[in-house]
């Protein structure tokens, strides 16, 4: 813990540093600045789209000793926008003498799938059967009620990378071949119904606010949609969801913005699936349907000011929008979609993150569509979804 001086928050005027430079720094950049903060982000791509917004962009690797010493002699507070963060990144901040928020324990144990499937087991969350796989024979010597299952890369794995579903145990020894080799976990394919997903954030102080949860919808992977009925935002299941992502919290010590990921099964149970320690794409919609969003949480908590209102304004669907979005068919070259139509579409809040360059797969941008219900924010997404040429799942 490196929680010094916690009695006395940051201050607006003040200095807040952001290790990574993509969309979720940016983000969290506006935020910081709506509020009078001034941030620094450390990152090495020169087009960060971070960098591009923040007072100071340190363009460095995010182990570089020399870059983290000057982001620590700036900024009071640091905190991350993805979870690959070095924890040695974290622990040379704070020997340093700034507050990291999260620290390195809590992110060394969410970026690591062992670790984590462990830890939730410690922590009473209940998690798909699993094994962690360090070389062939774990997989020879697994349980039969492993297959058909899913092996997933312990660390470095998102959107769907690192992951390779497995009906067998030869399917299993080539898949882990495929993936090099690596430390991976073996997860057992339970009967899906849906998936959900939490955002909380949880302060200095041990204060916790808890978003409603969101249904989401992937295509290859990738979120596509996230789902948010503010008329069922006190239901059964994101009550339970939100008290089990609270518990992770606790447990964690967490200090920011999480997200957890849940599995709901047809039988009605929730199985964690992933923690995120971070903001997470499935809660871009309280950019605009909440009254304080998962960037202000951010801010508040890495500045240790009190946690805002995560009360819902309206229902809310919001669309994923990548870089296929930019190109028609097998076409080469990149237009830009219609913007026009989708702004004329009533509820409709555009998000785009400012990367140069648009490519197949990438993420580069959101719109977060509202409704007085879900029929109506359902309504008006097709409305949406069909100018840009996007199937909607949710």
């Amino acid at each position: 813990m490196n929680e010094r001086g916690t009695s006395s928050p940051i201050l607006p005027g003040d200095w807040l540093g952001m290790i990574g430079g993509g969309q979720l720094g940016r983000m969290f950049c506006h935020a910081a600045q709506s509020l009078g903060f001034k941030v620094a982000v450390l990152d090495p791509d020169p087009l960060s789209p971070a960098g591009a917004v923040a007072e100071r962009h340190i363009r460095a690797a995010y182990d570089d000793a020399e870059a983290l010493a000057e982001l620590a002699g700036i900024c009071k507070a640091v905190t991350t926008e993805f979870e690959n963060v070095p924890a040695a990144s974290l622990e040379a901040l704070a020997g340093h003498g700034a507050l990291t928020r999260p620290d390195a324990r809590a992110v060394a144990i969410v970026q690591d799938r062992i670790q984590e499937k462990a830890f939730l087991t410690r922590s009473g969350v209940p998690v798909a059967p699993y094994q962690p796989i360090e070389n062939p024979a774990a997989i020879v010597s697994a349980p039969d009620a492993l297959f058909p299952g899913i092996l997933k890369a312990a660390r470095l794995g998102y959107d769907g990378k690192g992951q390779v579903r497995v009906s067998s145990r030869e399917q299993a020894l080539q898949a882990f071949h495929d993936l090099g080799g690596r430390p991976c976990v073996l997860e057992a394919l339970l009967p899906l119904d849906h998936e959900i997903s939490v955002v909380l954030a949880r302060g200095v102080d041990g204060a916790t606010v808890v978003y409603p949860s969101a249904t989401n919808a992937h295509r290859d992977g990738i979120l596509a949609v996230s789902s948010v009925d503010a008329a069922a935002a006190t239901g059964d299941v994101s009550r339970a969801a939100g008290e089990a992502a609270l518990q992770i919290a606790e447990a964690l010590h967490y200090v920011g913005v999480l997200c957890v990921e849940f599995f709901v099964l047809t039988d009605g149970r929730l199985i964690a699936n992933e923690i995120a320690p971070r903001p997470h794409n499935s809660g871009h919609y309280t950019m605009n349907a909440s009254v304080v969003s998962q960037f202000e949480q951010q801010v508040r908590a890495t500045a240790g000011l009190p946690l805002g209102d995560t009360g819902s304004l309206a229902s809310v669907v919001m669309l994923n929008l990548l870089g296929d979005l930019w190109f028609e068919a097998d076409a080469a070259t990149a237009r830009e979609p219609d913007w026009a139509s989708v702004l004329a579409v009533p509820g409709a809040q555009l998000h785009l993150y400012g990367k140069a360059e648009a490519r197949r797969g990438r993420k580069m941008g959101h719109v977060n569509v509202l409704g007085a219900d879900m029929a109506q924010a359902q309504q008006r997404a097709r409305r949406v979804a069909a100018v840009l040429g996007l199937p909607l799942d949710a």
